[in-house]
């Protein structure tokens, strides 16, 4: 179990990412709330050892994936059904432009991690790979399929 200082010091350097990673992947201000603090929680509980500042930010965002797709596999959220006229997302991304996160938002979630590991967070193909337990070539092929829907949702060349 790790102290208060560490939990603080994680929280400053991966609130950013825990959220915009639950956003991205519920779409949903409440869900990100509660996935964030299980994240956060298991932080705190866990025992495990980082090597590296790298292998710490690895093992916050594999959490954070593993915790959205137990949320959205869960029983109350299959008998569920949303509600219509909900306000905008309160998340923008971090060029402030909101169709950019929008066509990201509308892509299939294969394309989404990619996307956003990529451009939002910095990983190279071969690091998503690793995170996301995937062969590096179809990281590759995904982010160009990402790209491609990206450009015609954006009726653009944005991302070449």
């Amino acid at each position: 179990m790790r102290d208060e200082q560490e939990a603080c010091r994680a929280i400053e350097r991966y609130a950013d990412t825990v959220k915009r990673l639950c956003i991205i992947h519920l779409k949903s201000g409440p869900d990100t709330e509660d996935i964030f603090q299980n994240v956060f929680l298991k932080y705190v509980l866990s025992s495990a050892v980082f090597e590296s500042e790298e292998h710490e930010k690895a093992w916050v965002i594999r959490v954070t994936i593993n915790e959205c797709k137990d949320l959205l596999k869960s029983f109350f959220r299959s008998r569920t059904v949303p509600l219509e006229g909900l306000p905008d997302l309160p998340v923008q991304d971090p060029s402030g432009g909101r169709e950019v996160l929008e066509a990201v938002l509308s892509l299939p979630q294969r394309y989404r991690d990619v996307i956003y590991l990529h451009y939002y967070e910095g990983y190279s193909a071969v690091e998503i790979g690793k995170l996301l337990s995937k062969n590096v070539n179809s990281i590759y092929t995904l982010l160009h399929r990402a790209r491609t829907l990206l450009r015609k949702n954006l009726g653009g060349d944005e991302f070449e």
